[in-house]
């Protein structure tokens, strides 16, 4: 089974998908080390100054470091099948092009030009609630989360939480451990689940559980750019 079709069927199943050591421990901790630095970010959020939860993320700019561009550009090719599958099973529109430049023309045209790519960073008592990243008219369906960190030696908790909602059910959780270097994939909005009357809409949500002690970053991968 190749990455897209292992990607899709995690996805179906769960909403999220591992993907394993996606960055070596030396790329993780050259990343978190640009959270200390003023320049390339185009702004800062305090989390409990907007009622998001505790602790605080930085919005990259353009141009984006390297290895973050390089995500955008690896893993949409990977993600806009399964995307366009997703919408076409939902009964959504638009469909997403073949690249993330002729998507980002889409976003840019329709006033969404901000970057969205993140740093997050948590500190002891900190936690993020349940959201969903939404920009503009413009959504990607999927975005991809990769923990900077290792658990047990630089934080404890801080688990990365997933919700989903299906019309008249109770919310389920998924609690997704990670690893330094490992990432998820997950729905950004919606995923589609087929139940007896065909197919329909699950309502995700993310977020991360208290962090108990140490310091915790987390890179996010958005695909579509903010109004």
């Amino acid at each position: 089974m190749n990455l897209s079709d292992r990607l899709e069927a995690e996805l179906n199943e769960q909403g999220c998908a591992l993907l394993p050591g996606l960055l070596d421990a030396g790329d993780c901790t050259a990343i978190a080390a640009l959270y200390a630095r003023e320049e390339g970010f185009r702004s800062r959020v305090l989390m409990q100054r907007h009622g998001f939860g505790r602790g605080e993320y930085r919005y990259f700019a353009y141009p984006l470091p390297d290895p973050v561009a390089g995500l955008r550009e690896r893993f949409y090719p990977v993600l806009a099948p399964i995307a366009n599958r997703w919408h076409q099973a939902m009964g959504l529109e638009p469909r997403f092009p073949a690249t993330h430049g002729e998507f980002l023309q889409r976003c840019h045209a329709a006033g969404q030009t901000r970057p969205t790519p993140l740093l997050l960073q948590y500190d002891a008592g900190d936690y993020n609630c349940l959201h969903q990243d939404l920009y503009g008219e413009h959504v990607f369906p999927l975005q991809i989360a990769v923990l900077l960190s290792e658990p047990g030696r630089d934080f404890e908790g801080g688990e990365f939480v997933l919700t989903e909602q299906r019309p008249h059910m109770q919310s389920r959780a998924e609690v997704v451990p990670l690893r330094q270097g490992d990432a998820v994939v997950f729905a950004v909005n919606h995923r589609p689940v087929t139940g007896s009357r065909g197919v329909y809409r699950v309502a995700m949500r993310h977020g991360v559980s208290r962090l108990r002690s140490g310091r915790r970053h987390t890179l996010g991968v958005i695909f579509h750019d903010a109004a």
